[in-house]
């Protein structure tokens, strides 16, 4: 099998566990926490560099804005071997005492997004793997993080979330807002892989702020506890490796 034409890599050139974040600068960021960095390939949205944390080897795969790539990125990371991803992103709170930098470990997401329904009916759960959503919560609760963990709702359209939406979710009990986790968790459960996703809270939909309302996309809070999120995650994945 050759190259896989989207993120341009092959059987061989990948590890087992791969982390995913949406923008394929958080790859770096999440490298630079890590040893043995090296690019392998660089494609559109999706960058791919294979770093070691605490000697477990790892990959870091960029998937872009949505579920369409996102989907497109777990099909052929599945075609070269690898067996784990966990989604790195941000989003947006659906509960009004949730503050920008909280993070969300999610246990399931809404298909409000249209890739998964072209896989499988809407009535199958877009869920992630208990063993990785456990690894996620251990690691925070070793590191003295807070975490939020619950059910989280995945949306094709960032700007029509209107305030109907929005209030249907939060009477939901949904905890936040994303663009990825629901067609990663689909795919990865329909291939036999595992999946899960850590999020950090960039605004809150509920008290009318969204990411990029200031100068830069992510307010100062969310970019610091980012970095905090990759932490978590890369410590989830070592002990997944175990």
């Amino acid at each position: 099998m050759g190259n896989q034409p989207h993120i341009q890599v092959a059987a061989g050139d990948v590890n087992e566990i791969a982390l995913l974040p949406g923008d394929p600068g958080r790859v770096d960021r999440i490298a630079a926490q890590c040893t043995d960095a090296t690019t392998v390939a660089q494609n559109r949205e999706y960058k791919v560099v294979n770093a070691t944390y605490e000697g477990v080897d790892l990959t870091i795969v960029s998937t872009g804005i949505g579920s369409p790539s996102a989907a497109i990125a777990v099909e052929e990371l599945e075609r070269v071997g690898v067996e784990t991803v966990i989604r790195v992103g941000t989003t947006g709170a659906l509960q009004a005492d949730m503050e920008i930098g909280d993070m969300v470990v999610a246990t399931g997401a809404t298909k409000d997004e249209g890739t998964s329904k072209r896989y499988e009916s809407v009535a199958n759960p877009a869920v992630p793997d208990y063993d990785v959503v456990s690894a996620l919560v251990e690691a925070a609760e070793a590191n003295d993080e807070a975490v939020h963990v619950g059910p989280i709702a995945t949306d094709d359209a960032f700007y029509a979330e209107t305030d109907a939406v929005v209030a249907d979710w939060e009477a939901a009990g949904l905890l936040a807002v994303e663009m990825e986790a629901a067609a990663i968790f689909t795919l990865a459960r329909r291939k036999g892989m595992d999946a899960g996703a850590i999020c950090t809270v960039d605004g809150n939909l509920v008290s009318g702020s969204q990411k990029g309302e200031g100068e830069e996309e992510l307010p100062p809070k969310a970019k610091d506890n980012v970095e905090r999120a990759i932490g978590l995650a890369l410590s989830a994945a070592a002990s997944l490796a175990d």
